[in-house]
């Protein structure tokens, strides 16, 4: 190891390196391609930070001037990009390294500025890494390791295509790192297409779960979910807790309703901001929040340093989401507690999840409102301010209080003063949940009997396992596997009973008159014979396998005559329903149209002629009548255009008159101005084109009886 590192680990408070350290950073080991699984937590980025110092640094101590990045980390998420460049930065501060991120949200311009002063090592995100190759703000040709952290994540969030890309654009000749939590196929493969004899590194334990986290499974009625979080948190009142949701709605409702009872809270979802994400964490360190709300990919490589408590609010889909998400506390030796809120349409997905990570939780009920309080005293009573002795700025007043008030009274208003401070529980009810069953313990060495009388004697298991246990005096754990035969029953009993079995049965061996027998081995229950089918009482088997007509008997099922058929049944022709050829079909009694529409009509009806229609007032006048035109009201002749009506007695829009001419003038044209052809008024204040003006003459000439349109000059 280099001496800059080691003087770094130290500063830094580094007695001893963790296991994944240990394993990356061995003599034999320095510049080959690696794939390492570690756990979450286990110190992976100070890991791959000195396992690729050999391959950038060389033999030298320090870096010389930055030109193109010697090495290059991509990670997941912008918050995991930037703390494993705050790590990087300390690691090798006494190197002279520049340190560059490219991660999405940042401003892409001052990224590009820096990485033309140049940088020894740059982390960044997929997405905003390929965007600047693509645009040629960065030169890969000089790198000398590459590291892929958390790999797993990357390709679950659809980067394997951006991943593909930077990796084909770096030179072959590199060492190239994978740290991941888990090994799936899709990362077996990667390695494989894009490292070199890469050597496995595995420090993940599969027998035991990691021994720093404390699993809690706490049952909680469906409609008191939320309220049980909101007791987890008064219960522990850790220095720092994440919340899991799912979806970003779920985040924001209970970000809303513990903002809302008193907590200090802050919300993490992939909506947000980089600014806004980068506030919410520097509120989280430095006190000012205490609890987060997250989902899954925006809590991926968060690193709180009192981070204490987890809280899964909904249960992840994947035991691998789960270990992630329980593997933001228990980190660098602190303990930590992961809670999972489990409701009861939802405890068969725990006990799975939990089963396929290989983890034990206890289950429990969510801490109660009289078990927050009771633990509220206890945290009171445990503050080292009971035993610290009267400073001489505070005896005046403490003289004061003693001797106006009692003990009492004293401790009464202290208590609600402390109370006041903190948030209430709240009453839950009984999720009515019970401890789940433990797994069934191996039987053990046993000895198999034969029992006379199989299924085709009628014999049940639930009629043999009573009768066996009261003949010879056995209780049911001494029974194993029972097995119905065709004529046999097959029991299995445990070894240490069976002494006393027999010796109850007697010389008869015998139980309810059936021969019970002794095998020397265990017989071959594959391969039992298949019991014979009962025959029903009208003497037809049950089951005839060579029938050749039906389940009920010789006939077909439906085959009756018709004559069989009750009277009421209507008789139904022996000809088939459509037997007729298309020329024999009735023809429509619609009339074919005529090649002259008026001679015939287009539809005839059969049922009576159509009444005729009532003729107009000018039809019914006698010829010769004068008929006298209508007197226009006064209304149609008022002076101000808003007051007339039309015909139909609806008065006219102000600034446009009624239709329809009173006076022989078009009510359309203004008085004193004449338009053009369209009828249309020029426009106020707005000079006539040439155009408008030969349209305006011809329209004029043509209204005096001439025919030519003017000529046109030229």
């Amino acid at each position: 190891m280099k001496n800059a590192l080691s003087q770094a680990l130290q500063t830094r408070g580094y007695d001893t390196l963790t296991p994944v350290q240990l394993a990356v950073t061995q003599p034999e080991l320095e510049g080959v391609d690696m794939l390492v699984s570690a756990q979450t937590g286990s110190g992976k980025t100070v890991g791959f930070g000195l396992a690729i110092a050999g391959s950038v640094l060389g033999e030298a101590e320090a870096f010389g001037p930055a030109a193109a990045p010697l090495a290059l980390v991509i990670a997941p998420t912008r918050e995991l990009a930037l703390q494993v460049k705050r790590e990087f930065v300390w690691l090798y501060g006494n190197t002279g390294a520049q340190i560059a991120s490219t991660v999405g949200g940042m401003d892409m311009r001052d990224e590009r500025r820096a990485l033309d002063r140049g940088a020894h090592v740059v982390v960044a995100t997929p997405g905003r890494l390929r965007d600047h190759i693509m645009r040629g703000s960065i030169d890969l040709s000089e790198l000398k390791a590459v590291v892929l952290d958390e790999a797993d994540e990357m390709l679950d969030l659809g980067f394997r295509e951006d991943l593909e890309f930077i990796l084909s654009e770096a030179p072959e000749e590199r060492q190239t790192l994978l740290f991941s939590a888990t090994v799936p196929t899709a990362i077996a493969k990667l390695a494989k297409s894009y490292q070199k004899d890469a050597v496995r590194v595995e420090t993940v334990t599969e027998e035991k779960q990691h021994a720093d986290i404390t699993y809690e499974a706490l049952n909680v009625a469906q409609r008191d979910a939320e309220n049980a979080i909101i007791n987890v948190l008064r219960f522990h009142e850790a220095p720092n807790t994440i919340i899991f949701g799912n979806t970003r709605a779920i985040v924001n409702r209970l970000t809303t309703r513990l903002s809302n009872r008193g907590f200090a809270v802050v919300a993490l979802s992939g909506e947000l901001s980089q600014s806004e994400r980068t506030h919410a964490l520097q509120a989280m360190r430095d006190g000012r929040a205490r609890v987060c709300v997250a989902t899954d990919v925006a809590a991926r490589g968060i690193d709180l340093p009192k981070l204490d408590l987890v809280i899964h609010a909904e249960l992840p889909n994947n035991h691998e989401t789960l270990l992630h998400r329980s593997g933001r506390t228990g980190r660098a030796g602190r303990k930590g507690t992961s809670v999972l809120i489990v409701p009861p349409k939802a405890r068969k997905k725990a006990e799975r999840l939990l089963s396929w990570a290989k983890l034990s939780a206890q289950w429990a009920e969510a801490p109660s409102a009289d078990a927050v309080l009771e633990r509220d005293a206890e945290r009171m009573l445990a503050d080292p301010a009971w035993h610290e002795p009267i400073p001489e700025s505070e005896a005046s007043r403490v003289s004061m209080l003693a001797e106006a008030f009692t003990a009492e009274q004293l401790a009464a208003a202290y208590l609600r003063l402390y109370q006041k401070h903190h948030s209430a529980p709240e009453e839950l009810s009984s999720s009515g949940a019970s401890e789940p069953r433990a797994p069934r313990e191996p039987f053990g060495p046993s000895v198999w009997f034969a029992l006379a009388g199989g299924a085709n004697a009628g014999a049940e298991p639930r009629r043999v396992l009573p009768a066996v246990c009261t003949a010879g005096g056995l209780n049911k754990t001494d029974i194993g596997a029972i097995r119905i035969g065709a004529d046999e029953s097959y029991i299995e009993i445990r070894q240490a009973s069976v002494a006393g079995f027999m010796s109850a049965l007697g010389e008869a061996m015998a139980v309810e008159g059936a021969k019970l027998s002794k095998l020397e081995k265990a017989p071959d229950l594959a391969n039992l014979p298949k019991p014979a089918f009962k025959p029903r009482e009208g003497g037809k088997p049950r089951f005839e396998k060579d029938r050749g007509k039906g389940p009920r008997g010789d006939k077909p099922r439906y085959d009756k005559p018709r004559g069989d058929k009750p009277a009421h049944a209507a008789p139904k022709s022996d000809k088939p329903k459509f037997d007729k050829p298309k020329g024999d079909r009735p023809q429509s009694d619609r009339p074919k149209r005529d090649a002259a529409w008026g001679e015939k009509p287009r539809y005839e009806k059969s049922k009576g002629a159509a009444p005729a229609k009532p003729k107009r007032p000018e039809e019914s006048r006698p010829k010769g009548a004068v008929i006298e035109p209508k007197k226009p009201s006064a209304r149609n002749n008022a002076a101000n255009p808003s007051e007339r009506m039309d015909a139909k007695g609806r008065k006219g829009k102000p600034g446009r008159a009624s239709a329809g001419p009173e006076d022989g003038k078009p009510r359309w044209k203004a008085a004193g101005k004449k338009g053009p052809s369209t009828g249309m008024a020029p426009a106020k204040g707005k000079p006539t084109s040439k155009k408008n003006k030969a349209r305006a003459a011809a329209a004029k000439a043509t209204a005096k009886g001439g025919n030519a349109a003017p000529k046109r000059k030229g």
